[in-house]
């Protein structure tokens, strides 16, 4: 009894590896050229949108922001919750930024399915410079996808395409020396 089952167990491994060697020839490699021509970089459609995204949308107490309007300038933009904790870290550091240096600007997407006056609530006790705008959980902004998890940023150069995207705590030593390295001004 034993003999047979591995005898059985024996044909069902081999009888794969008999059946892979029934395949055709592979086509032959072509012979190699004198010199290989240069093939353009193809981008899926996603990054290319992702490369220099859009943004427009309602904030809480400063009107509409519209991140093509801020071109010149480093934007931040930054995916936050009221419950998450290294978010609220975040804030005073990215608040102080904002008020400190003229060429960077910041805008807080609140990510989390709240009221806009239970928002404002919490934004009269914990208050920062920056716009905030209330972020639909279920139809977030095309470009700046769902978070995955929080804090999420995007630094945005003043060209308008996507200069980092980072995910977790940051400071604004961290954003500043982030500028720096793309090109911009050294934090002084």
């Amino acid at each position: 009894m034993m003999m047979n089952g591995l005898r059985t167990l024996c044909l069902s491994l081999l009888f794969p590896a008999l059946l892979a060697g029934c395949k055709p020839d592979a086509e032959p490699a072509p012979a190699p050229s004198a010199k290989p021509e240069a093939q353009p970089a193809k981008k899926p459609a996603a990054t290319a949108a992702a490369e220099r995204p859009s943004l427009r949308i309602a904030t809480l107490d400063h009107g509409q922001f519209d991140l093509a309007a801020h071109r010149g300038k480093w934007v931040i933009v930054n995916y936050w919750a009221t419950w998450c904790g290294p978010c609220l870290k975040e804030m005073p550091e990215l608040s102080a930024l904002a008020a400190m240096r003229d060429h960077i600007q910041v805008i807080g997407l609140a990510y989390e399915d709240t009221t806009i006056d239970a928002m404002r609530a919490f934004l009269a006790k914990n208050p920062v410079v920056y716009p905030i705008a209330l972020v639909d959980v279920y139809n977030p902004p095309a470009d700046f996808a769902a978070p995955i998890g929080l804090p999420v940023t995007w630094l945005i150069a003043p060209d308008g395409k996507l200069a980092r995207k980072f995910t977790g705590p940051l400071t604004a030593r961290m954003l500043e020396e982030e500028i720096a390295r793309q090109g911009g001004p050294m934090a002084g």
